[in-house]
């Protein structure tokens, strides 16, 4: 209440402030041109401090009520340098808490390569394009940008009225965004990397366009990296603060920033986890003195399940309500493994999407979706094989998806049993050290435990990504050093050869033969140079 009422004050007497100013006034020159600085510093220097937060995070109740101009008193002075000091120290580990993020997002992703133009999949994300504003009209969604953009569709756009507005295929762009919106259509369905189907790295379509260029994305384009680079750089911009809003419940603590990124990249489960219903059916909420708890009692009737929550916890459910399955009973974060249990892996690919996205957003930092879901995809490659049926896998084992989905295809075929198995949702650390490639994995962490693990199982590399072929010195599959560009020979055109040789034909010249198209040398003495005297 009180901090809310300061917080007021403090934007009334900014803005008494900035309408006092003359424009000729070389700070308001200098902040409205936008040069440097914004209005919050100038509101420190002739306003008034206002409020700051302590060491914790929590706001201090006491505003500081000078500026900078009339001079801070001993107390104020005071209780300014707590957060002065704070800002310092959290700087310096902010830089070195997001190099590593973005060293462990690079390794996750490094064999993510461009390798063909189209895996032929119908698959993608249903995305939308336009929200109903409060006026009833269809505006564009605020995270068009960010999602539908720069993206290949997988479907024809067709409006209600039956008309194509826009084939399969075709690239997204704000052309067909405004012609979309226009016809009153809501969503689109697109290409994503999440539903491509190439075996290794992925295809152009899915990608779509690449952000650096405007064109489609091209073969030997090494996306992970630039998905990787892409998070991990604007990792400093976010605060790495736990924020209180005035000494709220610890359990309603908001992770947010750096650390909320790499809690999700890790698939850790989050402090204060909020729990959702494992199957549809109706929860009552039990109070006792002690504690409170919601108990579901499923549809099927089934056994009733009882989710324990602490009594400070907002519900997002009433007594008596009827709930589907996967909906989120209390406020705070849930855990992306037990979407992923519940709901299947969309959802959980979805869920984390959608919540890096959030906390990048709220510092103000736009990244495409695309990059997001190239280390997704990366989280979610394996599956544990549960039943091997007539297949060479092993029950327990953590199978490649594309292993897998082989194997059972292989399988199906032959008239056999296909394995069973159950997506794995890894962190970003685990999911690099769990990698086929040995030599990529002891360079990441933990170089003697995975070095003597392979050398135990007789492991083979097999020199996909591009860190096992840097180690080893040989070009990286990715660029002009795919095998696709490695035997490019360049035949002169006809024209060409008239403007070289305008006398005579290009066929007639007797050439000695000096390893033309093989690349490789030859001795010198081989060749007849003739009297050189």
């Amino acid at each position: 209440e009180l901090i809310e009422i300061w917080t007021q004050a403090t934007d009334k007497v900014a803005q008494a402030m900035q309408d006092a100013f003359p424009r000729s006034n070389p700070l308001y020159r200098m902040v409205s041109s936008g040069a440097r600085g914004n209005w919050m510093q100038v509101r420190q220097i002739a306003g008034m401090r206002g409020l700051v937060a302590n060491p914790k995070g929590e706001i201090i109740p006491r505003p500081i009520k000078s500026n900078y101009r009339e001079g801070l008193s001993v107390l104020e002075y005071f209780i300014a340098s707590h957060g002065a000091r704070k800002g310092l120290a959290d700087t310096a580990l902010r830089t070195a808490d997001s190099g590593y993020l973005t060293r462990r997002l690079v390794d996750v992703s490094q064999d993510v390569i461009v390798r063909e133009d189209d895996c032929g999949t119908d698959r993608g994300l249903v995305l939308p394009v336009a929200v109903t504003g409060p006026d009833g009209q269809l505006r564009r969604h605020d995270r068009v940008e960010t999602s539908v953009y720069a993206r290949t569709l997988a479907t024809d756009v067709v409006a209600p009225d039956g008309t194509v507005l826009a084939e399969a295929g075709e690239d997204v762009g704000d052309v067909i965004i405004d012609r979309v919106l226009a016809a009153g259509v809501t969503e689109v369905k697109v290409r994503s990397v999440l539903t491509c189907e190439s075996r290794v790295g992925t295809c152009a379509k899915c990608y779509g366009r690449s952000l650096a260029t405007g064109k489609l994305v091209d073969i030997g384009e090494a996306v992970g990296i630039i998905a990787a680079q892409s998070i991990g750089e604007p990792g400093t911009q976010l605060t790495m603060r736990t924020f209180h809003t005035g000494g709220v419940a610890s359990a309603e603590d908001i992770t947010q920033g750096l650390p909320r990124v790499q809690e999700l990249f890790e698939a850790r489960t989050p402090k204060g986890e909020a729990p959702i219903a494992e199957y549809s059916g109706r929860v009552t909420i039990d109070d006792s003195e002690r504690l409170r708890r919601i108990v579901l009692t499923p549809d099927d009737g089934g056994e009733e399940i009882a989710y324990p929550i602490s009594k400070r916890s907002r519900l997002l459910v009433q007594d008596g309500q009827h709930v589907e399955v996967g909906t989120q009973l209390v406020q705070g974060k849930v855990d992306p493994k037990k979407v992923l249990r519940i709901l299947g892996p969309r959802a959980a690919q979805k869920h984390l999407v959608d919540e890096v996205q959030e906390a990048y957003s709220s510092q103000g930092v736009d990244i495409h979706d695309k990059h997001i879901e190239v280390i997704v995809r990366q989280m979610l490659r394996r599956v544990t094989v549960l039943d091997s049926g007539d297949t060479d896998l092993l029950p327990g084992e953590l199978a490649e998806r594309g292993r897998f989905e082989d194997a059972n295809r292989k399988a199906i075929a032959e008239g056999l049993q296909p394995a069973s198995g159950r997506p794995e949702l890894m962190g970003i650390t685990k999911a690099s050290l769990a990698t086929d490639s040995w030599l990529s994995a002891a360079s990441f962490q933990e170089t003697t435990r995975v070095l003597t693990e392979a050398a135990m199982s007789g492991r083979s590399d097999p020199l996909l990504g591009l860190k096992e072929n840097v180690i080893i010195g040989k070009l990286i599959p990715a660029g002009t050093g795919l095998s696709r560009y490695r035997n490019v020979v360049v035949e002169p055109t006809e024209e060409a050869k008239a403007e070289l040789y305008p006398s005579f034909g290009y066929d007639d010249i007797d050439f000695p033969p000096l390893g033309m198209g093989s690349g490789e040398a030859i001795p010198l003495d081989e060749i007849d140079f003739g009297d050189l005297r």
